[in-house]
């Protein structure tokens, strides 16, 4: 083992570690700034409770699904053990010839895992009951994310299949998108949305706040693509930071163009989740593709972002933060790209990215409803008409983000 490239390869993956991290103070601002000032607080506290459910819960049998061990390559479905049985010392606990740490890896995965919840939250804001998102959260994170997680990553059958996924365009962000097409489904929209035939915009409270999130997110986005290199390789994580930022810039441009040319308006919040889109859409083949490939993965994400959060509106699904379009509609366009541009693209491949992309969808829509399905029947997942209308912030915390916050500002 060398020990200078052992170093440097989990210095690396420790940096990308913090980066993703990051990330989730970015979708959380992204979160509250595209939604009411009402409901601020249910909406930071359940992404507070995404990160201790995920770690949690990853921990205890996340991560021994999603990396079982040689012994079920190729398999749909394995597990290892109960909890991470590693040595206490963790340069003892070495992975993948020695080019970096267990330790190193679940903490870097750990982070992935609560991305898949995450997603989900930003759809069903402002009208889900926190209990049932939290339970809804332990059972997404510990279990689907991690068996879909193990099909490619874990050695799985997809991986024999040739699926490509490099960062998680279907294995991390269609996996959160699906789940919110679901929930939003079964949730309905939120009051008010739809009415008298007619699409009513619900703005939010904080342009400035959704900017913010979205440039935390794009700075965490070097950690989330350029760590899944999983080396210090400066070849490989140098390519990757730069596709992943060309098409960040290009899905931007790209949402801008068509919103101006549709609405005639510079609509910011389209140019935000434009950049988001580009993100989302070089994630599946980042390592794979020159700049002429991310810039044209860029664009086409920032077309889809505007065509899809326009056809959802139609379908009367009430998405308030656009996390469908984003996520589930470019991180299918991100898979299937790399099929079409880059170093893997051919037919094989496209089939294989596509044979994917319905395997993981039908699996996640199915595991998502067969979750909250019983819950809205028994139990309820929606908070009552009043709850919606005075704020979650009230009713499910006691408490208001803002001093001067007024009830009657919704």
């Amino acid at each position: 083992m060398d020990q200078a490239l052992f170093t440097a390869n989990n210095l690396w993956i420790m940096l990308c570690i913090a980066l993703v991290f990051i990330m989730h103070l970015g979708f959380s601002m992204l979160e509250i700034g595209l939604t009411r000032a009402k409901n601020t607080i249910n909406i930071l506290f359940k992404n507070v409770m995404i990160i201790i459910i995920g770690l949690l819960s990853y921990a205890t049998i996340g991560f021994s699904l999603m990396y079982p061990g040689e012994s079920f390559a190729g398999a749909w479905f394995g597990f290892s053990n109960f909890g991470i049985e590693l040595p206490q010392n963790g340069l003892s606990a070495s992975y993948f010839n020695g080019q970096y740490t267990f330790y190193a890896e679940f903490l870097f995965q750990a982070m992935f895992a609560a991305t898949a919840a995450t997603i989900v939250s930003g759809a069903v804001a402002e009208r889900i009951k926190l209990s049932s998102f939290i339970l809804f959260s332990l059972i997404y994170v510990g279990v689907i994310y991690p068996v879909v997680g193990m099909w490619h990553w874990g050695g799985g059958f997809l991986a024999k299949l040739g699926f490509y996924d490099f960062a998680g365009s279907t294995i991390v962000h269609s996996v959160g998108g699906w789940g919110a097409l679901v929930a939003v489904y079964l949730l309905g929209p939120r009051l008010g949305k739809y009415k008298d035939g007619k699409i009513d915009v619900i703005p939010g409270h904080s342009m400035p706040l959704a900017a913010a999130g979205v440039f935390l997110l794009w700075f965490g986005w070097f950690g989330f693509n350029g760590g899944s290199v999983l080396s210090a390789d400066p070849g490989t994580t140098s390519l990757v930071l730069v596709t992943t930022c060309i098409s960040a810039a290009a899905g931007g441009l790209g949402a801008f163009a068509l919103s101006y040319l549709k609405y005639k308006e510079n609509d910011l919040s389209m140019v935000l989740n434009g950049v988001l889109g580009g993100l989302v859409g070089i994630t599946a083949g980042a390592d794979q593709m020159g700049v002429t490939d991310a810039i044209l993965i860029g664009l086409v994400s920032g077309l889809l972002i505007v065509l899809a959060v326009s056809f959802i509106d139609r379908l009367r699904l009430d998405d308030p933060v656009g996390a469908i379009s984003v996520h589930l509609v470019c991180g299918i366009w991100g898979t299937l790209a790399v099929g079409i541009f880059g170093n893997l693209s051919g037919w094989a491949q496209l089939g294989s990215q596509l044979i994917g992309v319905g395997i993981v969808g039908v699996f996640c829509s199915a595991a998502t409803f067969a979750i909250l399905f019983p819950l809205k029947k028994f139990f309820g997942i929606r908070v009552s008409k009043l709850e919606e209308i005075e704020g979650l912030d009230i009713h499910e915390h006691g408490m208001s983000a803002y001093s001067d916050f007024r009830l009657n500002q919704h």
